[in-house]
């Protein structure tokens, strides 16, 4: 008798200890059988259902969903350049701001040009060039604005006829 059967269990193991591990066994091929059937139910219907938890799917506020535009697209720079085109009355003053106003931001130089409304605060701006640069990147980040590019103010509509010397520049002389 001192050999065991193999069909019988070891005696440790009395009624009761049989059906509890049964009945975990039972509950681990349920659980295995029920994920399957959810995963099957989730490709048929097109993927996963938004539920009780946040994920990326979910909708997003206004100004979350452009700022991970903006990051995704990296336009990091160009927003943030934009910005400063709308606050240029905080960051140059208003006096300045009520005769220079920005006009476009070229990227790959680094080029910020600005047009002013008269010589007079043309040169002025240019005194102050190195001023704003250092300012705006402050405000942008190290490099972000290499230059700024002063453009005096346009001249009238050049007319040209029979009444015109040639070469002249008519009232436009006085301009820039």
């Amino acid at each position: 008798m001192s050999e065991e059967q193999p069909d019988r269990p070891s005696p440790e193991l009395s009624g009761v200890d049989l059906a509890r591990q049964a009945l975990v066994a039972a509950k681990e091929q349920a659980r295995a059988r029920g994920a399957a059937a959810q995963q099957k139910k989730q490709a048929r219907r097109g993927g996963l259902r938004s539920g009780a938890r946040a994920d990326g799917r979910d909708p997003l506020p206004l100004g979350a969903a452009i700022n991970r535009l903006i990051t995704e697209r990296g336009w990091e720079t160009p927003a943030a350049v934009g910005g400063v085109m709308g606050r240029w009355p905080q960051l140059v003053g208003p006096e300045v701001a009520q005769h220079c106003e920005p006009q476009k931001y070229d990227e790959d130089a680094r080029v910020l040009t600005v047009q002013c409304d008269s010589t007079a605060w043309a040169t002025q701006l240019r005194l102050l060039a190195p001023t704003l640069v250092a300012r705006l990147n402050e405000d942008l980040g190290h490099g972000t604005v290499k230059m700024i590019k002063v453009l005096g103010p346009g001249g009238p509509a050049r007319r040209y006829g029979s009444l015109r010397a040639p070469g002249s520049k008519g009232p436009g002389d006085t301009y820039g």
